[in-house]
């Protein structure tokens, strides 16, 4: 059985900017004081809700820094330092590993892609190169590349290949990776609708959107599961259902950084080719936050 790097809720945090579109420090701070203390169980930096794609890999390596530095091993940071060449994966990784990270979330190879034999390689060679422990990320809608299960059994016999965040959406494949792998290869839910569904097939967690606005809630609903309380670990989940279609009507994470700002923190608008949320969004985005009184 491998150890894991986190059971729970892990918030893949957004990155603030400021008016100039340069990285907002002290808000960062703020954000990252708000997860400690409303019980996130881990924080993910620079992954798909963190604008990795318009990151400079400077402000990345200045990010997973200044991260570590403030939570200050209070609970794991994992470090997204995927891409679609392993050459520049490796670097980022191996800095993120000198300057502390706990973990790394490493997607597949989007745009050149590759094959299965590929994401072998790919993942096989990083692997070999850093020795912290890595979490693959699945999510062919943003990079039109699966991780087929049998290449997940591979993968999972490699020592610090320890899990995989599975935003396929595929229930059915979950379930498959699950059975393959077994304790070889932990499960986190890519995807706020399906926590339950996924904790069911043997996950032990989410590496969460929503949980950018709702730590506590996220953390309990896992950890109500998890110690046997099914019945109000449902009704959670199906009570955050509204609100999760809003965080995800238009592209992560344009909402979410919509609804940050509601709630007073200021983390600007996303960088292009990401633009603000549109009014009929917002204001849908708005009423399911009243809803649940996060304003």
């Amino acid at each position: 059985m491998k150890k894991n790097l986190f059971i729970g809720c892990g918030t893949a945090l957004v990155t603030p900017f400021l008016e100039d579109g340069s990285i907002n420090w002290e808000e960062l701070k703020k954000l990252l004081e708000f997860q400690i203390e409303q019980g996130a169980d881990s924080i993910i930096i620079c992954g798909t809700t963190g604008e990795s794609a318009t990151l400079s890999l400077e402000e990345k390596k200045q990010l997973i820094k200044y991260t570590l530095s403030i939570v200050h091993k209070r609970i794991p940071v994992i470090a997204g330092t995927g891409g679609n060449d392993t050459k520049s994966v490796i670097e980022l990784s191996k800095y993120a590993k000198d300057v502390g990270a706990d973990g790394l979330l490493i997607v597949t190879p989007y745009y050149n892609k590759t094959t299965q034999k590929g994401l072998i390689a790919h993942y096989s060679k990083i692997s070999s190169e850093v020795s912290l422990p890595i979490i693959l990320y699945n999510v062919p809608s943003r990079t039109g590349l699966n991780i087929e299960p049998e290449t997940c059994l591979e993968l999972s016999k490699i020592s610090n290949i320890v899990g995989i965040k599975e935003a396929s959406g595929n229930l059915s494949q979950v379930a498959k990776i699950s059975n393959l792998c077994q304790d070889n290869l932990w499960i986190y839910s890519g995807n706020d609708d399906q926590t339950l569904p996924i904790l069911s097939l043997g996950g032990i967690g989410v590496i969460s959107v929503l949980s950018n606005l709702v730590p506590k809630l996220v953390h309990n609903m896992v950890f109500d599961y998890i110690s046997g309380n099914y019945t109000l670990a449902k009704d959670t989940q199906i009570k955050i259902i509204p609100l999760v279609n809003s965080l995800f009507s238009e592209v992560n994470p344009i909402p979410v950084k919509y609804a940050l700002n509601l709630m007073e923190y200021s983390v600007g608008e996303p960088r292009l080719p990401l633009v603000g949320m549109t009014l009929e969004g917002q204001a849908k985005l708005k009423a399911e936050m009243e809803k649940l009184q996060i304003i």
